[in-house]
């Protein structure tokens, strides 16, 4: 997915906003930004969240299927994690 800018949602390339729900869930699931990163980096698909304006997007980490919640900030413009 990361390879094709057509198919990237709205906000793609800014740089990271990091909520901070996402930095205690962080704690709790015992990941960093550095492994937030490299999901996202490699996710492997995405699709719109139900809240407006939201995208679930499709990762790995560790072998494992992960789900990261990002927000676009025009704003910021900011790519905001929502949680993950």
């Amino acid at each position: 997915m990361a390879d094709n800018h057509a198919d990237l949602p709205h906000g793609w390339n800014w740089d990271l906003g990091l909520t901070p729900h996402l930095l205690n869930r962080m704690t709790d699931r015992n990941f960093n930004e550095a492994d937030l990163r490299a999901m996202l980096q490699t996710a492997v698909g995405y699709e719109s969240a139900v809240t407006r304006g939201r995208h679930l997007i499709d990762c790995r980490h560790f072998d494992q299927s992960w789900t990261v919640v990002v927000e676009p900030d025009e704003q910021t413009r900011q790519r905001v994690v929502v949680t993950a």
